[in-house]
């Protein structure tokens, strides 16, 4: 890739550097008060330039550049590190007071609110078997296999049912799952093609029956827990989440949030479930979940509870279109994406990530204030943002 400057055309460039003048004068007023805490339940995220986070900001501005210059359909982009909000960027006609369609980001939520269960005493263990919350439904296609089946099971994508229902087969099961009346039936009438915890086969039926569970355990709809003990908490109050015809939280995808709260995700994740001193969810549930239990065979090697494993130091939730929260304890820093990216440009965002924002990380702390270099930076938002 070439320096930002030298790979844009004259007439761009002097748009650029007329901007920069007027965006340094103000860059003094954007600065953080020194040790200024993580968003609280009630406030947005303290924000700070890269440079005063130990991250140079000449490469996030070539990494905007280059998404707007290869028209790459990404909607947003986020960094926090240390707790501050150092790139907030968006890409016109998307907008920072629209909530974004998170696809199976979905799914790392649901497997957050699952801890949150077990530690509350809704659900005694992951070795229950699914089929035990639902004793009155009638099961097709019953063996020993199914009775097998257990919650953990169905958070490492290991359940053995013959899902058919991922972009592996053009999503073919789950658009039967979609015309039948009753999708949680649906799901537990399927064949089971392997022994539970024998096989890595992504399944999102296996994450609409963990959102039934938790509507049977708590009494409230998936939606409705989440807003008590995870948004609530975090002060994540615009979401959307669509349900199925009979009234259960879509568990696999259909959840609409907004960037700045994906992050929130992420940093709670990355503070081993901890926010501004209330425990969340589990640190035990934060780590299990983080970890690789089975190889998935895929760009990411490893797959835990609903959160994919990018070894040595990065976990990810990650949906269709490009929709990303990846959580980088080494650097302390959290990374969000959404986008409406298709095909192989799915991996333009984890692409970006590698060349332009993991190298931006120099140091553990502060770097020489970079006016320029942030005004630069400042000026490129603009312009994404602008129609």
């Amino acid at each position: 890739m070439k320096p930002l400057l030298s790979s844009l055309n004259r007439p761009h460039i002097y748009k650029l550097l007329s901007l920069c003048l007027a965006i340094t004068l103000l860059i003094g007023c954007a600065s953080p008060i020194p040790g200024t805490p993580p968003p609280s339940s009630a406030s947005s995220w303290p924000v700070s330039t890269p440079e005063e986070q130990g991250m140079d900001s000449e490469p996030l501005a070539q990494m905007l550049a280059q998404i707007e210059q290869e028209d790459y359909k990404i909607d947003s982009v986020l960094v926090v590190r240390n707790g501050y909000l150092v790139l907030d960027a968006y890409v016109y006609p998307f907008r920072p007071v629209e909530t974004h369609n998170l696809y199976s980001v979905t799914k790392s939520e649901v497997s957050a609110l699952i801890g949150i269960a077990i530690e509350q005493g809704y659900i005694e263990s992951l070795d229950q078997h699914v089929l035990d919350f639902f004793p009155d439904r009638e099961v097709k296609n019953l063996d020993e296999y199914k009775e097998a089946m257990t919650l953990e099971h169905l958070l490492t994508m290991t359940s053995g049912l013959e899902c058919r229902d991922s972009y592996l087969y053009n999503n073919r099961g789950l658009e039967e799952m979609h015309k039948s009346d009753d999708w949680i039936q649906y799901v537990l009438d399927l064949p089971m093609e392997a022994p539970p915890g024998t096989k890595f086969e992504y399944c999102n039926g296996a994450s609409m029956l963990l959102s039934a569970i938790l509507q049977e355990a708590t009494g409230m709809s998936t939606l409705e827990y989440a807003q008590e003990c995870l948004f609530g908490p975090l002060g994540i109050r615009d979401v959307q989440w669509d349900d199925s015809p009979n009234g259960i939280t879509v568990g696999y995808s259909r959840l609409h949030m907004h960037p700045q709260d994906m992050a929130k995700i992420g940093y709670l994740y990355l503070n081993n479930g901890l926010w501004n001193g209330e425990q969340v969810v589990p640190d035990k549930w934060v780590a299990v979940s983080t970890r690789t239990h089975v190889s998935a065979g895929t760009l990411q090697e490893g797959y835990g509870y609903h959160w994919w494993v990018a070894p040595p130091d990065m976990y990810l939730a990650l949906g269709y279109g490009g929709q990303f929260i990846f959580v980088i304890p080494e650097k302390d820093m959290v990374v969000v994406f959404t986008s409406s990216l298709e095909g192989r440009d799915f991996y333009v965002p984890q692409e970006l990530l590698d060349e332009y924002i993991l190298p931006a990380v120099m140091s553990s702390q502060p770097l020489p204030e970079n006016s320029e270099g942030d005004a630069l930076l400042m000026s490129v938002i603009e312009e994404l943002a602008a129609p």
